[in-house]
């Protein structure tokens, strides 16, 4: 990861995307860093090194993990980003909030979620993504828990243009779906972690069978992104009480929303006039009910 090019709201969805892939004592390390008040481009190695509790080699091995050419790289990325009004607006819960602090926190750390899920969405694989969305046979979504929400609504987005999905939230039914598809079909899989094994199993076979794959996930180096062929990440820094789950789940939706509209663009006159009908079919029903 280098500056040169780099929108610099994503520098701390990056970095958090490689948190899971470090030790405890290399965390503590990157906390303490993004924990430190005042945090500006004279602070030395050494004494990030102290603070942390670890050697000044351990510092700069630990930014080089993190894709910085090194210590220096690492400083004024995470400076420049420290000082960006997006950074700023994520700020912890607390039992003692009053509720005017309660929205908005929780509206502030959703608008961050969205601005630097912007920052780091690739356009390529975006367009992409949609271009087999569109032009596949099958299109099958898997998901558990809250993703399965998540894919449902997209589901439901795409059926009022014409557009059939299914949705599978169970291990068995997913692989038996994933087990059904070939080169005309496409396999989508929803995890916010990464790690739902269902999830990541259905997507593998589904693959082997020939399907192309598609992950959404807040995880780039996930095992589910490892295993599809295109990957559209969220961000949403985490808190105690709310977790990552909530704003991250928002800047999905809306990565979700785009692709719908982009699919939709792909035969905008057929759109049009599949949702006039859908959308007739569900008023005269509800009409009748009234009357």
């Amino acid at each position: 990861m280098t500056l040169s090019g780099l929108d610099l709201k994503a520098v701390g969805p990056r970095i958090r995307m490689m948190m899971p892939h470090l030790t405890p004592l290399e965390a503590k390390v990157v906390e303490t860093v993004f924990g430190r008040r005042g945090f500006d481009e004279s602070i030395p190695l050494k004494q990030i090194a102290e603070e942390s509790g670890v050697s000044e080699a351990m510092v700069v091995k630990i930014a080089k993990k993190l894709g910085f050419s090194g210590y220096r790289d690492f400083r004024t990325a995470v400076y420049e980003y420290s000082r960006l009004p997006t950074a700023e607006m994520h700020q912890e819960l607390s039992s003692d909030d009053s509720s005017a602090e309660i929205v908005q926190k929780v509206f502030r750390t959703s608008i961050q979620a969205l601005e630097e899920t912007l920052a780091i969405l690739d356009i390529e694989d975006f367009d992409r993504a949609a271009d087999l969305l569109y032009r596949a046979k099958n299109r099958d979504f898997y998901g558990v828990g809250g993703s399965a929400q998540i894919a449902r609504d997209v589901s439901h987005k795409f059926l009022r243009i014409g557009i059939r999905a299914s949705v599978y939230d169970d291990s068995h039914m997913m692989l038996m779906s994933a087990s059904l598809l070939g080169g005309d079909d496409i396999a989508v899989g929803f995890s916010h972690s990464g790690n739902t094994s269902a999830v990541i199993d259905a997507i593998q076979l589904a693959r082997k069978n020939g399907a192309r794959t598609l992950a959404i996930t807040n995880y780039d180096n996930s095992p589910l992104a490892a295993v599809a062929d295109i990957v559209l990440c969220s961000t949403a820094q985490g808190s105690p009480l709310m977790g990552e789950n909530a704003a991250a789940r928002i800047a999905q939706l809306n990565i979700l929303d785009a692709l719908f509209v982009a699919v939709a663009q792909r035969d905008y006159q057929a759109a049009e006039r599949n949702l006039g009908r859908t959308m007739s079919a569900v008023t005269s029903k509800r009409k009748d009910r009234g009357s």
